[in-house]
Order: C-alpha cells, then sequence, then structure tokens
C-alpha cells in the first residue's frame, strides 16, 4: 500500500489559526498568575488521566481554547488515519519498507488472528515467542537452568547497544525492587574496553549468564563485546578449576552461560550458542522501540513473567486509550501537539524529563534515543524537506538532584525550556526522619518547582522581604516558564509501560504533524561506515592514513606518536 506524501502542516488553515493564538496571547502577555486567577476551573479544564497516570497541563502555556486549536492541528495532517495505519500495520516506515508494529508486541492473546501483516498473524507469533521466553525465565529463576559446574545462574549480563541496552537497562534500574528472585543484572553497551572491564568486576563466572542482544548478530560493538567477554568466561572459569580448558568443556560451558537475542541462527550457531537458546523479533520492531520483546528476556529473567506481563498490560493501557479517544480529550496526543506548540511557535529547542523518583534515573536517557533518533531529521518521509524546525533536546535527572544543578538555567536563564515532572504518590522504601515522612518531604519539592516555575516571584514581592535594593533584580523569578506533572500511584511494572508507551505516541504525534518518517534512523550509519574505514589507518596502514582528510590524519598521528 503507497503511503499518502505528507501534509505540509505550516500551510493548513489550522496552523495559521495557530499563529494567530499565539500572537493574540503574546500581544495580551502570557501570565499564568493571571490565567489561573482569572479561571478557577483552568486546572479542572486541564487535567487528565490516562489509566492509572494524572496529568495536569495547567501549568503550560496554553488556554482552554488552546486544545480545540491543537486537535485541529492534528486533524489536519491526518493523524487519526496515520495512527490506524500504523496499528494494522501498514509499512510506514517508507525508506526501509517495513510496518511500525511495536504496539503489537503487548496485544493479549485474545487479539491473536486479528493482525496479520504481510503474511504473519503477528499477535501469535508474539505470543509464540513470549512463551518460550517465559519457560527460560522459569528455569533460571527456580535454578533449573544451571551454569557448567552445576550452580544456580545469579547474575545476568545483557550485551547490547541502542535500543538493546539503554530499554531494558532503564527498565531495569526503575524495577529494582521487584527483584526476587536473587537474580541482579548488568548491561554492557560501549565498545569502550573500559565498559566490559568494570561490568565483569566481581562477577562470579559460575553464576553469570550472558544474553547477546543483537537481531542481525553482527552488531560491531555487541559483537566485539560478546568475543571479549566469551574469552573472559572461559579465563575465569579455567582459572577457578570449574573446566579444564579441553574443547568440549569449552564448549559446554558457552551454551551453558550464553544465550542470544537475534533472528541470526546460524551467526548464534557459529558463535557457539545453541540456537534453541536464541529468541527472535521482526524487523517491524525499531530497536529504540523493541524493550518489551525479546530484548527484554533479562527483564524477564530477573522480575518474571509475571511481572513482565504486567509491564505489557501497562503498555497497551496507552496504545488502546491513544487509539480510542477523541483527540481533544486525548492528553497523549495533546502533549505531542503541546510539543509542537512550544518547539514551532515558541522556539523552544530542548525539553527536559524531570522524575521524582530515583529508580527512573535512566528514564531521560532513554528518551534520548526514544526521540531524537527518532525525530531528528530534516526531510520527509516522501524524501522533501522539512517545511519548519524539527526534534527536540530531551534531557533531564532525577530531583531532588538536577535542583542543586541545572534548575537555575530552567528558572532564571534565558531559554524557554519545558519540563515534564513525573512523580509516583507511594514508594517502596518508606522511612522518616524523626516525625518527617522521607517520601513527603521529597514530593515537597516536585510540588514546589512547578509551582515556582509557573508563578516566579516579583520584584515587589522580594523587596517586601528586606532585600536589599541593589540585588532585587538577581533574585526575581519571572515565572510562566511551563511544566506538565505527571503523577502516578508507584512505580510498578504496569505504571513504567504507560510512561514508555505514553512517549512512544508523543513521539509519533510529533512527527506526524513534521511529516517525519520516525522510524528509520539514516543519521547514525555515515560515522559506523566511517570507523571502519578509518580503523586501519589508527595503527599501522600508511596509505589508509593518507586517504583521510588533514585533521583525522593530524589526530591519528597524535595518538600513533602517544599510545603505549
Amino acid at each position: 500500500m503507497a503511503i499518502n506524501p505528507p501534509i505540509d502542516a505550516t500551510v493548513t488553515q489550522a496552523w495559521k489559526d495557530l499563529q494567530k493564538h499565539f500572537e493574540d496571547l503574546q500581544h495580551e502577555g502570557i501570565d499564568l498568575r493571571t490565567w489561573f486567577n482569572e479561571d478557577s476551573q483552568r486546572t479542572a479544564k486541564l487535567s487528565f488521566d490516562a489509566g492509572d497516570l494524572h496529568f495536569d497541563l495547567s501549568k503550560n502555556l496554553i488556554k482552554p481554547e488552546t486544545l480545540p486549536l491543537l486537535a485541529n492541528l492534528a486533524k489536519s495532517v491526518n493523524l487519526e488515519e496515520r495512527l490506524k495505519a500504523m496499528y494494522s500495520g501498514v509499512h510506514i516506515n517508507n525508506t526501509e519498507d517495513r510496518a511500525v508494529l511495536h504496539t503489537a508486541l503487548r496485544r493479549p492473546v485474545e487479539d491473536e488472528g486479528k493482525y496479520i501483516v504481510d503474511g504473519q498473524d503477528t499477535v501469535k507469533d508474539v505470543r509464540e515467542t513470549l512463551d518460550r521466553i517465559y519457560a527460560f525465565a522459569d528455569k533460571v529463576r527456580s535454578g533449573e537452568w544451571k551454569g557448567v559446574s552445576g550452580k544456580k545462574i545469579e547474575t545476568v549480563v545483557n550485551i547490547g547497544i541502542g535500543g538493546s541496552d539503554l530499554g531494558p537497562n532503564m527498565a531495569y534500574q526503575a524495577l529494582k525492587p521487584y527483584a526476587d528472585a536473587g537474580i541482579s543484572a548488568r548491561y554492557i553497551s560501549n565498545i569502550d574496553p573500559n565498559d566490559l572491564a568494570e561490568k565483569t568486576k566481581g562477577l562470579n563466572p559460575e553464576t553469570t549468564l550472558f544474553i547477546i542482544v543483537s537481531k542481525t548478530f553482527s552488531t560491531l560493538e555487541t559483537l566485539t563485546n560478546a568475543r571479549e567477554a566469551k574469552a573472559w568466561l572461559l579465563e575465569e572459569l579455567q582459572a577457578q578449576g570449574a573446566i579444564d580448558g579441553s574443547q568440549e568443556q569449552s564448549k559446554d560451558a558457552i551454551e551453558r552461560h550464553f544465550v542470544a537475542v537475534s533472528t541470526a541462527l546460524d551467526k548464534v550457531a557459529a558463535f557457539g550458542i545453541d540456537p534453541q537458546n536464541s529468541f527472535g523479533f521482526w524487523n517491524w520492531v525499531g530497536g529504540r522501540y523493541s524493550v518489551d520483546s525479546a530484548v527484554g528476556t533479562s527483564l524477564a529473567v530477573v522480575f518474571g513473567p509475571a511481572r513482565f506481563e504486567e509491564f505489557l498490560h501497562g503498555f497497551h493501557e496507552i496504545d488502546e486509550y491513544f487509539a480510542n479517544t477523541p483527540i481533544e480529550q486525548n492528553v497523549v496526543a495533546l502533549l505531542g501537539l503541546i510539543n509542537v506548540w512550544y518547539v514551532n511557535f515558541f522556539g523552544a529547542h530542548s525539553h527536559a524529563v524531570l522524575p521524582y523518583d530515583q529508580y527512573l534515573n535512566r528514564f531521560p536517557a532513554y528518551l534520548q534515543q526514544l526521540t531524537m533518533e527518532s525525530n531528528g531529521k530534516s526531510v520527509r518521509w516522501d524524501g522533501t524537506p522539512v517545511t519548519t524546525q524539527t526534534g527536540e533536546i530531551y534531557w533531564g535527572e532525577p530531583g531532588t538532584n538536577g535542583q542543586h544543578a541545572f534548575y537555575q538555567l530552567i528558572h532564571q536563564g534565558t531559554r524557554l525550556i519545558p519540563a515534564d515532572f513525573i512523580a509516583f504518590a507511594n514508594t517502596p522504601n518508606p522511612v522518616k526522619d524523626g516525625d518527617q515522612d522521607v517520601h513527603e518531604l521529597f514530593l515537597a519539592n516536585y510540588f514546589a518547582q512547578t509551582k515556582a516555575l509557573a508563578f516566579g516571584k516579583t520584584a515587589d514581592e522580594v523587596r517586601e522581604e528586606g532585600t536589599p535594593e541593589a540585588i532585587v533584580p538577581a533574585r526575581v523569578f519571572t515565572g510562566n516558564r511551563p511544566t506538565t506533572s505527571i503523577l502516578g500511584d508507584a512505580l510498578t511494572p504496569f505504571a513504567l509501560g504507560e510512561l514508555i508507551a505514553l512517549y512512544e505516541h508523543i513521539t509519533f504525534v510529533e512527527g506526524t504533524v513534521w511529516g517525519l518518517d520516525s522510524y528509520d534512523q539514516w543519521g547514525v550509519e555515515l560515522g559506523k561506515v566511517l570507523a571502519k574505514q578509518i580503523t586501519p589507518a589508527i595503527s599501522s596502514d600508511d596509505e589508509a592514513l593518507a586517504q583521510q582528510d588533514q585533521s583525522t590524519q593530524s589526530l591519528i598521528n597524535f595518538y600513533r606518536a602517544h599510545r603505549e
């Protein structure tokens, strides 16, 4: 099925209406204090619930009448039609001629037979793979799967990069309180030898299981690290007397301590992994959308199949909400549209994600790949140039750490930085400092920061505190710094699935407005190709060195002169 060319949002009447609305707001003066004072129902009008997450959009630089204008923009670029095309398996990934079906990864078993794409019963295949992963996870968790010396697995080491690392690593950190089988996880991604050295430090090879995650089993960084991990394992096992170093025992050790997430079974077998212990996924699953596929095998092992199912249910809850809620009331769609509002009308360049939960410490890093690899593009899905600014620079750290680092810029800097504040009402680690509930003290900061950013502090308010006039300007907070508050009950597997799906669909909404294919990533390829060309020049190939530009030659010569 041919994909319709993108609609240029900037020439639609909806865009023009938004531009006029923006100019009207600028003329009257954007003032959140005034807007709240004039409308006692503002918060109610701009609050939403999706799944078990609560969203307060009232501290954004919008009025209730902004929402239908944003919804009209979505309709003018056929958002709903493109959403249906994605969910049904149309090849909306133009440049790779692929369907985009990460939503099929979390559809329930009852949907088997309903989503046949390119002759494949997608849900049936997904559920069959999950059943194999769950059976494997149960064996490892129960101790039925043992290492070569008969000991239970205690550490799972995931080797992957990009989406094969960021998703499971983030989710492992987020859900640590749910690890209930005495198994921990580590994640190796960087080809820098320091990463593997640190991640294997202190490990007992007899109780370590490696999961090599590479769909094609050819990713340079992953396979280099996999070979190094194999060498480490065999050397350490032999040093401990667990194997004698014979080919037969080495082969058995590799089969007991390595599994794969890959579809290249011939390469998996050549590495020494039993193909029966390889779990695949499909070309309609992009790497940055794959944490809920076999890429999450480490999570199924650490947390168990039941928790992984809860994780998938959270994704599906938001998938269904997004697909079935009218745009005007659809907070998922509205958040994506509000991001467009800031990028294209206010000129915002970056977007902060500030989780007030230490377990979400890797969530901003995860979103960097999801959003910036998806929408960091300057051509539309038909190959024509974009007609407006695209993409956002995502960044952030958990509160309250960020408050003592970069919040200064958000509060008083010259740049407009929309920010998402995420928190949960309950903590798995409640504690009191005397009579003070520390979680409540922590969340007081969550509530206070969005209040301060929205309403600021005037010069007169500063003066009333007796501040010397000379430093009054330095203590003024302008306010009108936009934030979205996302509040949940607890950071459960279900809630984490909801959060990930939320940002997946926010990214989709933005990409649709901008006319982008959010599912390819050609921008990561050129550097990889050049690295392969340059590698021979680094050590000894003078002919390869001569083919480089003068800057690269100079840098390599410096390296050669200083490498010990």
